[in-house]
């Protein structure tokens, strides 16, 4: 009886089909000539080049590129392998293996609840399929093509398109209760997708796929509106908070990319077309009855704006190599917020770089987003953006729109020294024309041309009747797509292919300079043969005679195009203010200051660039009053206490009359208490970040350290750990203030650590001078993490004490 040859079903095309694999014997003699080709290949190549006279460095190049090649190919596979393992494994598994990375809100309730959403992924994994190949052919294929445009590719399409068997896991859920609308719901899902996807794509007439794709962020998904008619849900929208991680694996031809610099490009081109699908201010929108409007569901509903103005950065890390060592770098920094992003100029040949930079972003979530800043040294030897990592911070918007502004300097994470000096506003919207005029002077007082003063939001329907052209006949229908600017942003719609009446229903938000001045023009356009066929200019100052400033669901005619030719959209205008009411800001109010402006100034923070330094050594003003027993106060509970039991800033806020007292930097403070151990007080803020999961230290300023001898004054420093450890990752330093018994700080320190780990550490303080070598240490603070509530910030003054009794009590 003959042995069967080994078969392999398979599904290609939807039916089950019989394969046959070769034998034993064949596999044997292919693989036998297969390897006999590859040692003669090799053989013959070195001997090619010694028959040639060929320098060595020609053979060695290519080798110790292809060993690179291979190694970092090989740590790419591990991690997608695991990730892959990760999303095969049971759900409650991978949940409770990742406890510590999950955001604090995952308790063991949400464990079930995310089980629950997986089981319901596992169902609909199949549909979702079919929708997201709609999606990647729709979407993102046309923005691919037209990016890769820019690097003289062309000839891109996707051939197929499987996202596989394996539905993304859910490792975490939260449903909000409060602070939101009656008529919706809004979801927060820790999602993260390794599934077994096959993509194939063309390139330049070049066959190429994409395996092992990889994805893992923070997605919401807002249900609303609440209907009283099935299926109850209105609609959906569907988005990333902030730019999620991807990974994944090129394939076929397109394998030859696949190396470090090579293939950032298509890499980033992938990233920045989710992103412009799905990440904030985008969201992809889903109108699930025909009772509901898609302009209610689609139209723009940002909350404010965020500006930021990136000031300075201070003891960077030096990676350039010079003849002597290591020099100094060429830092530039790229902030970014959701799907934006900003870069600096390049300041060459520093590790102190004054950047004055200002930018500014729509906010459509404080709550949830992130200004997230990477600080690079650039290197023009190397290719694309491979640079050196400088260092990277974090700032939550939640926290800056609570306080109206912020002026701090932040810590790099990821490195060894280096601090950024970075302010930020926040601006509320407003439909108030006489808004406007306050808004224009505060531009014009910073003296900076991108700044803005209003947001337009727009949302673009539909086209009618729009001129037939190109085709066999010359009459046949066009593939229009719409290209929007207002200023020197543009953005485009969609293709909607072979008609004359394309619905569109795609929404846009612009920052608007000046709506006096500024106008928006749209462009259509036939994809097919690349003509215009119709445009629009609308001055926005005619929305300023608007009841709110709006102009809702209005149909206005295209110029160069047929008579009937119209586009359909609704415009609104909000101008750019700042919130009412005293601003909190956190520095201004540490430091004692009396009449926080609302505003950034650029005069001011110009001033402090060049200045910050000698402000650490010019006089001081102590605004300590005599302080009771009680050293540990919340600043969020000193509003209902007697004067007596207010912090020193408190009391300064409420009585600005207060006896304010100019001690001159070189000698203690004799109207302030010295602390129980006469070894002088030092005050700090502790927080921890729920959403970051990090614990904030705000380091503020030293009060009455001792002066033994007027000719031997202190150069004081504050070094922090976290016990018990006392590793060297926990140590933190702050600058040293020359010739200083009540130096000031305002520096701010991250540490990157769960919400359960605080009840089992403890934060080491420790003053010193270095007026030695060895820098003595003048005193120490141990706080017990544990005894404090983080969840809001607590500022508190901390006597000193000595060394050697804190290593006693230890």
């Amino acid at each position: 009886m003959s042995e069967l040859p080994n078969t392999k079903p398979t599904d290609e095309g939807g039916e089950n089909q019989i394969v046959a694999k070769p034998t034993g014997a064949q596999t044997s003699i292919l693989h036998l000539m297969y390897t006999f080709g590859k040692h003669l290949s090799k053989v013959a190549i070195v001997y090619l080049f010694g028959y040639f006279n060929i320098s060595p460095a020609w053979l060695l190049g290519p080798l110790v590129l292809s060993v690179l090649r291979e190694e970092w190919k090989k740590e790419k596979e591990l991690k997608r392998n695991i990730a892959k393992a990760a999303a095969l494994s049971n759900e409650k598994d991978v949940i409770l293996a990742r406890v510590d990375d999950l955001p604090a809100w995952v308790f063991f309730p949400d464990i079930e609840r995310a089980e629950w959403v997986n089981r319901i992924l596992n169902q609909v994994w199949p549909n979702v399929n079919h929708y997201a190949k709609d999606i990647i052919k729709d979407k993102i294929e046309p923005a691919v093509q037209e990016s890769l445009l820019m690097y003289n590719m062309k000839g891109f399409s996707f051939q197929k398109m499987r996202l596989g068997s394996i539905p993304p896991r859910v490792g975490g859920v939260k449903v909000y209760d409060k602070n939101i609308a009656r008529d919706e719901i809004i979801m927060d899902l820790d999602i993260f997708y390794a599934g077994d996807c096959d993509i194939s794509f063309t390139l330049s007439g070049l066959s190429g796929g994409i395996k092992d794709f990889q994805i893992h962020g923070m997605i919401r998904i807002v249900m609303k509106p609440l209907i009283k008619t099935m299926p109850l849900i209105g609609g959906l929208q569907i988005y990333f908070l902030n730019n999620p991680t991807m990974d994944f694996n090129l394939v076929g031809v397109a394998d030859l990319l696949d190396m470090p610099g090579l293939s950032d490009m298509l890499r980033r081109i992938i990233v920045e077309q989710v992103s412009a699908i799905m990440v904030l201010p985008n969201k992809l929108s889903i109108v699930l009855s025909d009772d509901v409007s898609t302009h209610n569901l689609k139209f723009p509903e940002p909350q404010g704006v965020l500006r930021v103005h990136l000031i300075e950065a201070k003891e960077l890390m030096k990676k350039d190599i010079s003849m002597l060592g290591k020099g100094k770098s060429d830092p530039y920094a790229i902030i970014t917020l959701g799907a934006e992003s900003y870069r600096t100029k390049t300041i060459d040949n520093t590790v102190d770089p004054k950047w004055d930079f200002w930018c500014e972003a729509i906010i459509t979530s404080r709550r949830n987003e992130e200004v997230s800043m990477t600080v690079w040294d650039w290197d023009p030897f190397v290719p694309g953006q491979s640079h050196d990592f400088l260092g990277r911070a974090t700032v939550e918007v939640f926290g800056v729109s609570e306080k109206g502004q912020t002026d701090s300097w932040i810590t790099l994470e990821e490195a060894k020294t280096g601090m950024v000096h970075i302010r930020m506003s926040w601006l509320e919207f407003s439909d108030k024309i006489e808004d406007l005029k306050a808004a224009i002077a505060e531009t014009q007082m910073l003296r900076v041309t991108t700044m803005s003063t209003a947001v337009l939001m727009v949302y673009v329907d539909s086209a009618s009747h729009l001129p037939r052209s190109g085709g066999k006949s010359g009459n046949a229908p066009p593939d229009p797509v719409f290209h929007i600017s207002v200023g020197k942003v543009t953005k485009q719609s969609q293709i909607i292919y072979r008609t004359e009446h394309p619905v569109f229903e795609k929404e846009f938000t612009f920052l608007v300079n000046n709506p006096e001045t500024d106008t928006m023009h749209i462009k259509f356009t036939d994809t097919k043969t690349q003509t215009e066929i119709g445009k629009l200019s609308y001055n926005l100052s005619n929305l300023l005679d608007k009841p709110g400033l709006e102009l809702q669901h209005q149909p206005l005619l295209l110029k160069s195009s047929v008579p009937d030719s119209k586009v359909q959209l609704s415009l609104r205008l909000r101008v750019l203010k700042h919130p009412e009411g005293p601003i909190k800001d956190e520095v201004s109010l540490y430091k004692g200051e009396i009449n926080p402006s609302p505003q950034l100034s650029r005069d001011a923070s110009l001033k402090k660039q060049d200045s910050v330094s000698a402000l650490k050594k010019q006089d001081s003003v102590s605004t300590l009053k005599k302080q009771d027993s009680v050293s540990t106060i919340s600043t969020k509970s000193e509003e209902n206490l007697p004067d007596n039991f207010r912090s020193e800033e408190s009391q300064l806020m409420t009585n600005p009359s207060s006896e304010l007292e100019t001690i001159h930097r070189r000698q203690p403070s004799t109207t302030s208490s010295v602390g129980e151990n006469y070894l002088g007080k030092i005050q700090l803020t502790l927080r921890f970040s729920v959403a970051r999961q990090r614990l904030i230290i705000l380091v503020h300023k030293i009060a009455n350290l001792p002066l033994k001898d007027p000719s031997n004054i202190p150069d004081p420093y504050v070094k922090l750990y976290l016990l018990p450890e006392r590793s060297k990752d926990s140590k933190r330093k702050t600058e040293t203030v020359k010739d200083n018994c009540n130096p000031v700080y305002d520096e701010t320190f991250e540490y990157v650590i769960s919400q359960g780990e605080l009840s089992t550490r403890q934060l080491e303080v420790t003053v010193l001078t270095q007026k030695t070598w060895k820098s003595p240490v003048m005193g120490q603070v141990i706080i017990n993490l544990a005894e404090l509530d983080l969840n809001t910030a607590v500022t508190a003054w901390y006597d000193l004490q000595p060394e050697a009794l804190k290593e006693k009590d230890q």
